[in-house]
């Protein structure tokens, strides 16, 4: 049984900082309602979060009375703690970070949508990829590979062990790496992996590069699957609810926006990634809904259960707010 525990040490430590971290800084000028509210957000700079660059873009969080200041992350297993700490006041982080984190007692709640898949088998924006020339040629063909993954036990390998199982492999031989998006298109050519489980625009970069998609982890978790939400803590919710709601309204416009307008997306991908323009043409955008959005993640939570990542299932009315 693989159940993830953070290191106790760790897990006090966070918990204690709660008590002082996040609630943001007010500014000093600006306005008769005495300034906006300065926050920090965590996000790991990808595709998914294309909305929360938007929403800073088009002043819709300014005009919420926030003045918005992005973080970049490696992933979930990253912005959790940061956000525990009061090193950010919300995050973008992934469903099995989140609940990972909620099984060590971790306050964190969602607020919002983050990413949903695309529901179609390979044209998602995520998937497993397998250099040019490999003859695996399907999610079966994965079992005793090593696959590169962002953050081990996590949203990455719990979905890529779902979808070799469905295709009749065996889940328990796979060998995961963690290795950064960034570095993954470049060590599948090396042949440092045998495959590799990327996101957009990594996905696009690897399969310009000669690699193939063997399979489409998100859609076969679950067609209707949420990958990852916007978080903050209980504390924050608690001691600034008008802040989470001031929040929680300006990236759901964000995320309305971004889906009305997918050429906007595209754009904003181009300034906070360096990805060149004619890749980010091609790029696979994901949805963006703000609602629907909550029932699929018992998707994921049945598969950290059966791989024994965590033993038993978050309460759910904490876990959403």
């Amino acid at each position: 049984m693989r159940r993830m525990i953070l290191p106790v040490a760790a897990v006090v430590t966070l918990l204690a900082s709660t008590a002082c971290g996040g609630g943001g800084q007010e500014d000093s000028g600006g306005g008769d309602s005495g300034g906006t509210q300065s926050i920090t957000v965590g996000a790991i700079p990808i595709v998914d979060v294309a909305p929360l660059h938007l929403g800073v873009d088009q002043g819709i969080f300014e005009k919420h009375g926030l003045d918005l200041e992005i973080k970049n992350t490696s992933g979930g297993a990253e912005a959790v703690p940061s956000v525990v700490a009061g090193e950010f006041d919300f995050a973008f982080g992934n469903i099995t970070s989140l609940v990972i984190g909620r099984s060590n007692d971790l306050p964190l709640t969602i607020v919002a949508n983050g990413v949903t898949t695309t529901g179609k088998q390979g044209e998602d924006f995520g998937g497993v990829v397998v250099p040019e020339g490999s003859d695996i040629t399907d999610a079966k063909g994965l079992e005793d590979k090593t696959i590169a993954v962002n953050n081990l036990q996590n949203i990455g390998d719990t979905t890529v062990r779902n979808s070799v199982r469905k295709a009749g492999g065996d889940s328990d031989t796979i060998e995961f790496v963690e290795l950064p998006f960034p570095e993954m298109p470049a060590a599948l050519e090396r042949g440092d992996v045998d495959a590799a489980w990327v996101v957009e625009p990594f996905l696009t970069a690897s399969l310009n590069g000669g690699a193939t998609e063997v399979a489409s982890n998100f859609v076969d978790a679950d067609k209707n699957l949420s990958v990852a939400y916007y978080f903050t803590t209980e504390q924050m919710i608690s001691q600034d609810p008008e802040l989470v709601d001031n929040f929680t309204a300006a990236i759901n416009e964000s995320l309305t926006y971004a889906e009305e307008n997918p050429d906007e997306a595209r754009r904003i991908i181009g300034e906070y990634t360096e990805i060149d323009s004619e890749t980010i043409e091609q790029l696979r955008l994901p949805r963006w809904p703000t609602e629907d959005y909550k029932q699929p993640a018992n998707s994921i939570i049945d598969l950290m259960m059966h791989d024994g990542v965590i033993e038993s299932r978050p309460d759910m009315d904490k876990l959403f707010q």
